[in-house]
């Protein structure tokens, strides 16, 4: 199974950001294709990455489901299962280093259940064909709590430079003890940091007992990014935010 490196943390933290970032760092100093899932179903990962989307594992199950339904033809006699597995290889987006997998949209209103279950079945399937997996998991901890970050090597929990931030990934690192999830080393990034209340954060994170990684500062040069509608994926490497983050990462010693 590919190293596993799996975002999580409140909405409004830049998680997506520092995972496009991430797989920018791998595809730069590390050997190998890389899987990126979005496991969040409001994708935008995507967006951080800068390729386009033709299908999504929640609309690919809603598809099955209806021929299912309506009795339509299955090709070359395949079992439904057999057919998913084949629609699921062919959603993949493929890009320069890496594919993306996508859960996008569960069946019914707020029922995320099965696409969760189906996105976790396929990374895990798929992962032993990548030597890097990078999950962007959806904001807050119910995705934890439905177990869908699980056999992780790297868990980096991201905070914004608030208390109210710090607290939230607090509880989200005592989650992953509750539910005894298999997760073999977890950190927190402190991201967005503009002056010295960083420090002051990291300190009181350390309180908590956790692990702060780095502090990211915050990047003018994101927010012209997102105001130009390009992939921060596309961000030089002489950029604050890139040097900042791959230095945090380097010092993870991925191997």
């Amino acid at each position: 199974m590919g190293f596993t490196i799996a975002f999580a943390g409140k909405g409004g933290t830049g998680k997506t950001s520092l995972a496009g970032l991430t797989i920018k760092f791998l595809l730069s100093n590390r050997s190998g294709p890389v899987l990126a899932v979005d496991a969040d179903s409001n994708a935008c990962l995507n967006e951080a990455l800068g390729v386009m989307i033709h299908a999504t594992i929640g609309k690919l199950r809603e598809e099955s489901l209806q021929a299912v339904r309506g009795g339509g033809d299955r090709p070359g006699g395949m079992s439904m299962e057999q057919l998913f597995d084949y629609q699921v290889q062919q959603s993949l987006i493929e890009a320069k280093g890496f594919d993306l997998m996508v859960m996008g949209r569960p069946e019914g209103p707020g029922c995320y259940c099965a696409a969760n279950n189906i996105i976790r079945k396929y990374t895990d399937l798929l992962s032993d064909k990548y030597p890097y997996v990078v999950i962007d998991n959806e904001a807050g901890m119910e995705h934890l709590s439905r177990r869908t970050t699980h056999r992780v090597d790297l868990l980096i929990i991201v905070s914004d430079p608030t208390y109210k931030g710090i607290l939230t990934a607090k509880r989200i690192d005592e989650l992953v003890d509750e539910l005894k999830l298999d997760v073999d080393r977890r950190v927190l990034i402190i991201n967005r940091v503009i002056g010295q209340e960083g420090e002051e954060l990291k300190k009181m994170a350390e309180g908590f007992g956790m692990a702060v990684a780095g502090l990211i500062p915050q990047d003018e040069m994101i927010f012209k990014f997102d105001l130009e509608g390009k992939p921060v994926f596309e961000l030089p490497e002489d950029a604050v935010s890139v040097q900042t983050v791959f230095g945090v990462l380097q010092s993870l010693q991925i191997p």
